[in-house]
């Protein structure tokens, strides 16, 4: 069977695509990836196929900035790719619209890769779950409104949509979270399975993660590891950060992540960084802090570290309110006068809640991961598989 993997190029969302991939190619699937050109590299390094999305006229498409905007210009280059690989089957991520579309316009299967817990409506139950940010129907109604517009930019919305019911889950969704992490008493929708973290990211040059370990080991203070994602109009956590790591009991290594700002203060136990793997940040660290994004919770877990969330927008509030409910994490308040120092001190010491994190982050490490999410690709392909004239037909006719 023929693969394209075309997700969006942030690692988050590349990085277990490519675990996925990785299993499916190992099973004796042809698996090519199609991203910007940036993703090059890490893609290389995993030694698989790749296309740039600009070949094929899709700047910015595959961009999670951007994805709200670019559906159109991913839905052409995704088609264009996938006609010119000969694709039987696509796997993407949420929120590409434009691979979804794609999926429709060619009649192939589409599976996507999620986050750590559920974005949308659930089958059944929740409706005492409290907003988190906004309310999960608001979230819903949103995501479809976007991908309505984008298809009908596509020219497909004179027909019927094979998932007219929940088009955003295309023929499965795969959650890289735990159970625990849902809504008590909620239900799934069908279409959605739970298959663990999908962990893979690039191996550091041993003399790149050293140079990182010896810097920390000259301030011997405790460590805490700092991942920001994008603020979403929020506020930034830089002053918090700043105060608190400047003559204070903890030093901190900090991702820079999206966001744009960095503003370590002189004088700070800061070490700012950009890497493009974070495991090896998380080893040397005795807890995580974060705004609240699937990448550095699920790398923070694994690892049994608790965590500290800051949420602001998209699923940030959701997945920070998920990790408070199971116990893993503490949310930081948005007033500055919650001093942060004192905040994370008590985590840090807080026995249960290490107690708690290492035991979800157990249940995520257990093997297999990949190979369910395989398993439900190879499912969705034989369950989804056209006659072979039709196929060839859809893949090879103009649009």
């Amino acid at each position: 069977m023929k693969i394209l993997l075309c997700p969006l190029s942030d690692g988050g969302y590349l990085y277990p695509a490519i675990a996925a991939g990785r299993e499916l190619r190992r099973r004796g699937h042809h698996v090519s990836v199609l991203g910007r050109s940036t993703a090059a590299p890490v893609v290389a390094g995993a030694g698989l196929p790749f296309a740039r999305a600009e070949d094929f006229g899709g700047q910015r498409a595959f961009s999670a900035t951007w994805w709200g905007k670019t559906g159109p210009a991913q839905y052409r280059a995704t088609l264009r790719a996938a006609r010119q690989s000969g694709a039987d089957l696509l796997v993407t991520s949420v929120l590409c619209n434009g691979a979804l579309l794609a999926a429709e316009a060619l009649d192939i299967p589409v599976v996507v890769i999620g986050l750590s817990a559920h974005l949308w409506d659930y089958r059944t139950g929740g409706a005492d779950e409290p907003p988190l940010g906004r309310t999960r129907e608001s979230r819903t109604l949103d995501c479809r409104r976007i991908h309505a517009a984008a298809r009908e930019e596509a020219g497909l919305a004179g027909r019927a949509c094979r998932w007219a019911d929940s088009p955003l889950l295309g023929d499965a969704l795969l959650l890289r979270g735990d159970p625990a992490l849902e809504y008590p008493g909620a239900e799934l929708p069908e279409r959605v399975r739970h298959v663990g973290p999908l962990a893979w990211e690039p191996t550091p040059a041993r003399a790149e993660a050293e140079a990182v370990r010896d810097h920390l080991a000259r301030s011997g203070k405790p460590v805490v590891y700092v991942h920001l994602g994008r603020f979403f109009g929020g506020s930034s956590l830089w002053p918090r950060i700043n105060e608190t790591f400047t003559g204070g009991r903890f030093q901190a290594v900090v991702e820079q992540g999206r966001s744009t700002d960095p503003r370590p203060a002189p004088g700070a136990d800061i070490l700012l960084v950009r890497k493009p793997w974070m495991g090896p940040l998380v080893d040397l660290a005795g807890m995580v802090l974060a705004n609240g994004t699937s990448a550095p919770v699920l790398a923070s877990l694994l690892r049994g570290r608790p965590l500290a969330l800051s949420p602001n927008g998209s699923e940030q509030p959701l997945l920070t309110g998920a990790c408070v409910r199971a116990g893993v994490a503490v949310r930081v308040p948005n007033t500055p006068s919650v001093a942060l120092s004192t905040l994370l001190e008590s985590a840090w010491d807080d026995d249960g809640l290490r107690t708690r994190a290492r035991a979800l982050g157990g249940r995520l490490a257990t093997p297999g991961s990949a190979a369910r999410a395989a398993d439900i690709v190879e499912r969705v392909a034989h369950a989804s598989a056209p006659p072979k004239e039709d196929h060839e037909y859809a893949i090879s006719r103009p649009r």
